[in-house]
């Protein structure tokens, strides 16, 4: 249950779902319910959780990076976009986490007094565009942070890197992740390559 934020679930308390089907949730829906399960889930409960994050966060190098649990529901969590970059580039070389967070739709089989669907729909809408090659995926939202995207994508011939962090609502950063696009589209391939081949926006 939700005490900081009160964001609700479709997920009635008590449901139990695989950690497949949780990590799709999380990662697709933005559903915090999944997440906080993940994390109370983890050997050594939410605790453990937080300070494997926090680890890994030192060892990628984030050095602005501090998570105070595993929801991201908390404004103690504390990140800065050359971070979030840094992450994206290691989530991208996961090809679970590629592949659950750049599905589009997502369906899970709930068992109660009749067996239903729940169909979920990614929170970053690109992921259901043809034109579109992205490699990872997420969206983010508290009142401190405002609308956040980060993706990695394919555009012009190189592989990008989009961190948008406080836009203005759920279209704007849809809206300015495509006009980043655009203007990367009409310059020279390669322009803002660097030696690795990477380019970060």
């Amino acid at each position: 249950m939700d005490r900081l934020k009160h964001t609700r679930s479709r997920l009635a308390v008590g449901t139990t779902l695989t950690r497949e089907e949780l990590m799709h949730l999380a990662l697709i829906a933005s559903e915090n319910r999944a997440a906080a399960a993940l994390s109370r889930a983890y050997p050594g409960g939410r605790e453990a959780f937080v300070a494997a994050m926090n680890r890994k966060a030192r060892a990628l190098g984030m050095e602005n990076t501090h998570f105070v649990d595993g929801t991201g529901l908390s404004s103690g969590n504390r990140s800065t976009a050359a971070d979030l970059v840094k992450l994206v580039d290691t989530a991208y070389r996961y090809p679970l986490i590629r592949k659950i967070s750049t599905t589009g739709n997502y369906d899970v089989l709930l068992d109660g007094k009749q067996v239903r669907h729940l169909a979920f729909v990614n929170t970053n809408q690109l992921t259901r565009r043809e034109d579109w090659a992205i490699g990872v995926s997420k969206t983010g939202y508290i009142n401190e942070a405002g609308h956040c995207l980060v993706m990695q994508a394919e555009i012009a011939q190189q592989k990008v890197i989009i961190v948008l962090l406080d836009s203005w609502g759920k279209l704007s950063r849809i809206g300015d992740a495509n006009r980043i696009r655009k203007w990367l589209e009409m310059n020279l391939p390669g322009k803002f390559a660097d030696r690795s081949g990477k380019t970060s926006v």
